[in-house]
């Protein structure tokens, strides 16, 4: 079985990194793993034309079906997310909003293939955890709308960096190792 590690961050050697990475490590005892950072993707914003909403297809050609390439070859997907001002990344929404010739909301539409598992991931600085539910809501709806199982998530806080990520390491291999 194959498992899409997606760093919905831009920062490709942050927190959200090193937790990717050690989510990786847990998750390659039962998975062939793949990670990806968002950023490693170059598309536009979508332009709201709805011609996916008749074709199925988006009228734009970039790298947003690579990605969603590497979603379709993923029987598990892990979205690991951090705050950028109480919500996901702009990239990563960016994304999202790509995703609309996949969405089950209007007829035609692409699809991936059916039983693929969603997680989710969230991190931010502060000490709340109702920016961490928001993130975790928005990927859950995200899964839900391509049709992806949502199983599990958690959300950490208080991560300002790397050196942060050892005050929530055994909790995060326990989710891993349940994946």
């Amino acid at each position: 079985m194959k498992a899409l590690i997606l760093n919905c961050s831009p920062v490709k050697n942050g927190a959200t990194d090193l937790i990717v990475q050690i989510a990786a490590d847990v998750m390659r005892e039962k998975y062939d793993v793949q990670t990806v950072c968002i950023d490693d993707y170059s598309f536009s914003f979508c332009r709201g034309c709805r011609a996916c909403h008749t074709t199925g297809r988006c009228v734009l050609n970039d790298d947003v079906g690579k990605l969603m390439a590497d979603l379709e070859q993923a029987d598990v997907i892990v979205c690991v997310s951090l705050s950028y001002w109480a919500d996901v990344p702009g990239q990563f929404k960016a994304f999202i909003d790509r995703c609309t010739p996949w969405s089950n909301t209007h007829e035609p539409h692409a699809s991936l293939s059916f039983g693929k598992r969603g997680y989710a991931i969230a991190l931010r600085t502060g000490p709340g955890m109702k920016e961490c539910e928001h993130i975790i809501e928005t990927i859950e709806h995200f899964y839900g709308h391509l049709e992806i199982e949502r199983c599990g998530h958690i959300g950490f806080v208080s991560i300002e960096s790397r050196a942060d990520v050892g005050s929530i390491k055994e909790q995060l291999i326990e989710f891993c190792q349940a994946v």
